[in-house]
C-alpha cells in the first residue's frame, strides 16, 4: 500500500470519528432539550430547555431557568444526562484535538502537497535508503542543485541534511513498483538503492530496471561478494562506501596537499566545485566546432579538464583548441552550479534545453 492510499484510510478515519462524535452531541443535547421540556411541562420557551441542557453539560450550573427542586425526576434526569453527556463531549474534545496535536491532517495535506510537487518532476533522481549513505547522495545532489526524492523505508525517517532546502520525499517501500511509479521512476532519470542490506538493493535495482529499462542505477554494495549479483540485477554501477573510504585514508597518508585541496573545494558552500560533465546533445551548437572556438574556460567558474568521444572509449585531457566536437561527446569541466548550468544550456542540445525549460517550474527545493 503506498502513502497516497494510506493518506485516503487516514482522512476516511478522520471523517468517520468527527461525524459519529458530532451525531453522538446533536443526540444528547436533543435528549436534554426534550427531557427538560418534559420535565417543565412547556411552562418555558424551548431556547430555556436549551440553555438547561448547556449549563448541565459544561457543569456551569449558573442561573437554573427551570426550577428542579420540585421535580426529583428532574434531578435524576440531570445525573443521567451528566454521566453521558460529559464522556460524549469528552469524546468528541479528544477527537478535535488528537488532530489538532497529533497533527494528523496537516500530516496528509503534507503529504499531499509533497505528492504533487514530486508529480512536476522530471529526469530527477531517486535516492533509495536512510542510511548515513543516503543521507550524503541526497545532500550532494541538492548542492549541486540537482532534481532528487528520496524513498524513505517504513520505521524509518529522512536522513538529516545540512542543506536548506526542503526534501522531497515519500516513506513506503522501496522495492514496491507502486511506491517507486509514486517517486516518479517512469520519469527520472537516475536511482541510487542505499539500502543497508545488499538483498535489498539488489530488489530495489530489479524492480527499477524492469520498471523503466534505460534509467541509471548506481547501487551501493555492503559486501564485496555481492558485486556480481548487482550488476546482473540490472546495476550501471557499484560502489562500496567502504572500499572508497580506505582509498581515501590511504590519500590522507601519500598525498594530503591533494586531498585538502579536494576536501576545502567540495565543502565550499558558496562555491560548491564539482567536477561535472557536459553531454554534447543532438542540435547543439557544438557539433562541428573546436574546442577553442567555444570559449568553455572563458564562463565565469568554468575549467575544461577532458574531451571524451562519443563512445567514451577516448579521452582527451586539456584537448588542444583545435579538436572537433562530435555528437555524443562529453565535456568534462570543473565549476560551479550555475557556471556548469550556463553551459549545458548553451551547448547541451535540445534535449536539455527541453528538460531545462519543463524543470523550470518545479519546486526550487529539489
Amino acid at each position: 500500500m503506498n502513502t497516497a492510499q494510506q493518506d485516503e484510510q487516514v482522512l476516511a478515519e478522520i471523517r468517520r470519528r468527527l461525524l459519529t462524535a458530532g451525531v453522538a452531541v446533536l443526540v444528547v443535547f436533543a435528549v436534554g432539550v426534550c427531557g427538560y421540556w418534559v420535565i417543565d411541562r412547556g411552562e418555558h420557551r424551548l431556547l430555556d430547555s436549551l440553555y438547561m441542557t448547556v449549563i448541565t453539560l459544561t457543569t456551569v450550573g449558573y442561573g437554573e431557568i427551570i426550577p428542579l427542586d420540585d421535580h426529583p425526576g428532574g434531578r435524576v434526569f440531570t445525573m443521567v444526562l451528566l454521566l453521558f453527556g460529559m464522556g460524549i463531549l469528552v469524546y468528541f474534545a479528544s477527537a478535535i484535538t488528537a488532530f489538532l496535536v497529533e497533527g494528523q491532517l496537516g500530516q496528509v495535506f503534507w503529504r499531499k502537497r509533497m505528492r504533487q510537487a514530486i508529480a512536476a518532476l522530471k529526469d530527477h533522481y531517486i535516492v533509495c535508503g536512510a542510511s548515513a549513505v543516503a543521507g550524503h547522495v541526497l545532500e550532494e545532489l541538492m548542492r549541486v542543485r540537482r532534481r532528487v526524492v528520496a524513498i524513505v523505508p517504513p520505521g524509518s525517517t529522512a536522513p538529516a541534511l545540512g542543506v536548506e532546502a526542503e526534501l522531497l520525499y515519500i516513506s513506503g517501500d522501496p522495492a514496491d513498483e507502486e511506491v517507486l511509479k509514486e517517486a516518479g521512476a517512469l520519469r527520472a532519470a537516475g536511482l541510487v538503492p542505499a539500502l543497508e542490506s545488499d538483498r535489498d538493493n539488489v530488489l530495489v535495482t530489479l524492480t527499477a530496471r524492469q520498471l523503466k529499462p534505460d534509467i541509471r542505477i548506481v547501487a551501493m554494495l555492503v559486501d564485496q561478494r555481492n558485486e556480481a549479483k548487482l550488476r546482473r540485477a540490472g546495476a550501471d554501477a557499484v560502489v562500496s562506501p567502504f572500499r572508497i573510504g580506505g582509498m581515501r585514508m590511504a590519500s590522507e597518508l601519500i598525498r594530503p596537499v591533494a586531498v585538502t585541496f579536494l576536501d576545502q573545494m567540495l565543502r565550499d558552500r558558496d562555491r560548491n566545485l564539482r567536477v561535472e560533465e557536459v553531454r554534447i546533445g543532438a542540435g547543439s551548437p557544438a557539433i562541428g566546432r573546436r574546442v577553442g572556438d567555444l570559449g568553455v574556460s572563458e564562463l565565469p567558474g568554468v575549467l575544461l579538464l577532458a574531451l571524451v568521444a562519443p563512445d567514451g572509449a577516448k579521452y582527451e585531457y586539456k584537448p588542444d583548441a583545435g579538436a572537433r566536437v562530435e555528437e555524443g561527446a562529453t565535456l568534462v569541466v570543473m565549476g560551479g552550479p550555475d557556471g556548469v548550468s550556463n553551459l549545458r544550456r548553451r551547448y547541451g542540445g535540445a534535449a536539455h534545453a527541453e528538460a531545462s525549460s519543463g524543470a523550470a517550474g518545479g519546486p526550487a527545493s529539489a
